[in-house]
Parts: C-alpha cells; structure tokens; sequence
C-alpha cells in the first residue's frame, strides 16, 4: 500500500513541487510536460505479462534501460529540453524507489 502511494506520489506530486517552486510563472506547461515522461511507461506493452507486481522495471523494459538513463540525464541541461529531461528523470526515480521497495 505505502509502496503504491510513494511510487504514484513521485510520479505526480514530486513534479508539480517542481513546476510550482521553479516555474511559478508557467507552472501548468511545465507540469504537464513533465507529465508526459510516463509515457515512458509504453514500452510494457512489449513484456509479457504487461504487469507483474513484484517486476522491477529498471533494464528490464527498453525505455528503462541503463543505457537510457545518462541521455535522460543529459536532457535535463539545455534549456528547451529541461522539462522533458526532468519528467523522465522523475519517471526513472519513481521506477528505482519502486524497485528499492521491492528488495
């Protein structure tokens, strides 16, 4: 249950903190851009089952990949794509708690 809860409140309320405190003045685009790094989560559809529970999703689905993972990073620093960087970061911070969680 608290599992669920930390996972889905990083997912949205750790980006809506973001947007509020550093982008107060254009906080609804930034949220919602950041938004849409769980569209990430697409690449389940390739796994069988789509969900398992007790699956860690970091290098286990393409887009969750360590190698993946520094590009999303790199994203965070030029301006134009900042917001889209820190969504996926975001995304891919949820996925690791999720995972220490699990352990």
């Amino acid at each position: 249950m608290y599992q669920t809860i930390i996972h889905y409140g990083i997912h949205f309320l750790l980006p809506l903190a973001i947007a509020l405190v550093f982008y107060k003045t254009t906080w609804k685009k930034a949220f919602l851009i950041m938004l849409l790094g769980m569209l990430k989560d697409l690449d389940h559809v390739l796994a069988s089952p789509i969900f398992a529970a007790n699956r860690c999703s970091i290098n286990f689905h393409p887009l969750h990949s360590y190698y993946l993972i520094p590009l999303y990073l790199f994203l965070v620093f030029p301006k134009k794509t900042r917001w889209i960087g820190l969504g996926l970061c975001i995304h891919i911070l949820a996925d690791s708690v999720d995972c220490w969680m699990m352990s």
